[in-house]
């Protein structure tokens, strides 16, 4: 997979709030790879190989930083930020026929859409407009490149990769594994399927399940979403069967009142979660206010453990009530200002992520599933049409 998939397609590497000036790197770490992603002084974004030419060193051992050039930490040789060499350490002491070879860092594909940056090792590999398709308008809906990261944490998983996939790629088995999601999740939603394993999936908030006994109370999960929207629970007289419009509504009539912009969204696009799949390993949950960023990264050398990586990106405005919806479960007292870059907050295997009930439900579920899928007496996955991004995902991973 390694070979026949990573290396050859687009690879979400980070967000362009990461790297707003010249100098400004991040370190993107998938598999057995490690990259830099810098913005050069011309303001384009470059990406290369996280290794000296010299003995293979790495240069950068940070997540972020802001340097002026690439400093080698073991012979010191230094490299400009768009990867060309500006200083062999005792050059004179190198044969011309050994420094022939190459002292320049080597460098991948890189491009950005939407606020998202993309690497590529495949010198082939399509534009990244044209391989993510109609997803490239759909991101740029929601102004990414003015949200800052706000929470980053990156979690051991025992399982694999494609396990995590599978198991956020569809919402068939939150009755079961996160019933507390019941009163406030509708089951009913809409999947569009398009090229190169694309997927987007609507999912109804701020209205209960059909599964869900009442359907006409006003739950704490509700109550929520209605104060997300700037609603005083309290005092609202509809039933959990008006609550959803009245988000909309609350969320148009605070657009219009501080400026947000948001008659270029659809009414579902204000009230629910609109996620979208991109091949091989990324899942994206936007909202107007926040995004959150999914990534299923391939353990560089178990097939058992995969490093499940997520950032919680909030445009934030000075509105009194504004902030990123309640479900996403940032920790009371998160610095949202943008300001300040939160640290990457990382767990090992066994150690509950931290992540919020629901997906620590979902670290805990994904090693049984994938002791289970190891079994003889497994004989393959039996798709359903509430597993049709799934499916769409497993025949994409077939073509490679």
């Amino acid at each position: 997979e390694w070979e026949k998939v990573y290396t050859r397609t687009w690879l979400l590497a980070g967000v362009v709030s990461d790297i707003p000036e010249p100098g400004d790197f991040l370190r993107f770490e998938i598999g057995p790879e490690s990259f830099i992603i810098v913005r050069d002084e011309d303001e384009s974004i470059k990406a290369h190989y996280n290794v000296c030419p010299h003995r293979g060193s790495q240069l950068a051992i940070m997540d972020f930083g802001s340097v002026g050039r690439f400093t080698c930490p073991f012979h010191s040789w230094q490299f400009e930020l768009d990867g060309t060499n500006a200083k062999v350490t005792d050059k004179e002491t190198f044969n011309p026929e050994v420094l022939c070879h190459g002292t320049d860092l080597t460098s991948v594909r890189c491009e950005e859409v939407g606020g998202l940056v993309f690497i590529s090792m495949n010198d082939d590999v399509p534009p990244l407009r044209e391989y993510l398709g109609p997803l490239a308008d759909h991101h740029e809906l929601y102004d990414i490149p003015l949200m800052n990261v706000v929470q980053h944490k990156r979690s051991d998983w025992a399982a694999n990769w494609k396990g995590g996939v599978d198991a956020f790629y569809e919402i068939y088995h939150l009755h079961a594994v996160h019933p507390q999601t019941q009163g406030v999740m509708d089951d009913r939603t809409q999947i569009d399927l398009y090229p190169n394993g694309a997927s987007r999936q609507f999912v109804p908030f701020a209205q209960p399940s059909p599964r869900f006994p009442d359907q006409e109370g006003i739950n704490p999960g509700i109550a929520m979403m209605l104060q997300d929207a700037g609603i005083d629970p309290a005092s609202f007289e509809g039933s959990a069967q008006d609550t959803r419009a009245a988000v909309q509504q609350a969320k148009r009539a605070r657009s219009a009142i501080h400026g947000l912009g948001y008659e270029k969204f659809s009414d579902s696009q204000l009230s629910d979660s609109v996620v979208f799949g991109i091949f091989p390993n990324v899942q994206i949950g936007c909202h107007p206010e926040a995004v959150f960023l999914h990534r299923f990264l391939p353990h560089p050398r178990d097939p058992e453990q995969f490093p499940y990586d997520t950032m919680i990106l909030f445009k934030h405005e000075d509105i009194p009530g504004y902030s990123a919806p309640g479900w996403m479960g940032l920790a009371e007292g998160t610095d949202t200002s943008g300001e300040v870059r939160p640290e990457i907050v990382r767990k090992g295997v066994g150690e509950a992520p931290e992540l919020g009930q629901v997906l620590d439900q979902d670290s805990e579920l994904l090693p049984v599933v994938q002791k289970g899928a190891n079994s003889r007496g497994f004989r393959g996955p039996l798709w359903s049409e509430q597993e049709a991004r799934l499916r769409h995902f497993h025949v994409e991973l077939d073509r490679y």
